[in-house]
């Protein structure tokens, strides 16, 4: 028998791993390009936020003090005092329109996650969508031609408005919320003979608290910051104000805005000092609303 070999192909060397082809090298060169556009992008889109932040500080720093957490504003030519009748109308009506506006805003979602079917549901979701882009000062005169003709303007009148503009906030971020809940805790639940609204509040609820707590604290971060709405409603007011109803209130928002409008210096840099404050508020509220997420998400 004979046998006919084949003629040897010559030995080929083994590529390394660190070769890379022509390909790879256009794929990772593209990689960087478009990296390095995405980080060119962002730094375009922070930098007028990062200005505005270096400005406020800039000019707001020199005028804080001790006093201007302690004392009402004087005359706009005057120097020295503070805003104190603004943080307190502040906190007055911020924690008034949180009353109002978080039991209301979350029962809402509930009743759309849990309840909701039918065309009232859309209806709902439709005009809280709409709500969240309407100008607060459409809300200020509607609260204005409602209220505040018949029983004057008033930290309440002023709270209510906040509230409006809440409400359509937390019930959107607490619907969402309440859908992140798998449906096993649901089927577990009445598994074990619970029943709907026993489900919801001891299953439900805690499951989405740290979410519920995130969408309340933006919403009042956003009320926190709202002006226009207490033109109409709150109206403003040089002292200290207490009463709930009947005399005009005070905030740190109505406080900056005729500060910088008024031909002064003192009243501009006092203005330009509340600005850096209420930045500073909105800013620890945020930073809490996104500490909370990430606990729940861990």
């Amino acid at each position: 028998m004979t046998t006919t070999l084949s003629p040897s192909r010559p030995a080929t060397r083994p590529s390394s791993l660190r070769d890379i082809d022509a390909y790879t090298r256009r794929r990772r060169r593209r990689s960087q390009w478009v990296r390095w556009s995405l980080m060119i992008a962002m730094g375009i889109a922070i930098a007028p936020l990062a200005l505005i932040i270096l400005q406020v500080i800039v000019r707001g720093w020199p005028a804080l003090g001790w006093e201007f957490f302690t004392q009402a504003e004087p005359p706009h030519r005057r120097e020295g005092g503070g805003y104190l009748q603004g943080i307190v109308g502040t906190l007055y009506m911020v924690g008034i329109a949180s009353v109002l506006a978080v039991p209301l805003g979350i029962m809402g979602a509930v009743y759309l996650t849990e309840y909701g079917r039918g065309w009232l549901p859309k209806i709902v979701r439709f005009f809280s969508d709409v709500m969240t882009g309407v100008p607060s000062v459409f809300v200020g005169l509607f609260v204005y031609t409602a209220l505040v003709q018949q029983f004057r303007f008033g930290t309440i009148m002023g709270a209510i408005g906040l509230a409006i503009m809440m409400l359509p906030i937390i019930v959107r971020s607490s619907e969402e919320m309440l859908r992140l809940v798998p449906e096993d805790q649901r089927a577990a639940s009445a598994g074990l003979g619970a029943r709907k609204w026993q489900t919801i509040a001891k299953v439900v609820l805690p499951s989405a608290a740290p979410g519920l707590t995130t969408g309340a604290m933006l919403a009042v971060a956003r009320a926190a910051g709202e002006t226009a709405v207490l033109l109409l409603t709150a109206l403003g007011s040089l002292t200290v104000v207490t009463a709930f109803s009947g005399v005009a209130q005070s905030s740190m928002s109505l406080l900056i805005y005729r500060g910088a409008t008024q031909p002064f210096d003192p009243g501009k840099e006092r203005a330009w000092a509340g600005a850096l404050v209420l930045m500073g508020i909105v800013f620890l509220l945020t930073i809490a609303a996104r500490y909370i997420t990430a606990r729940s998400r861990r």
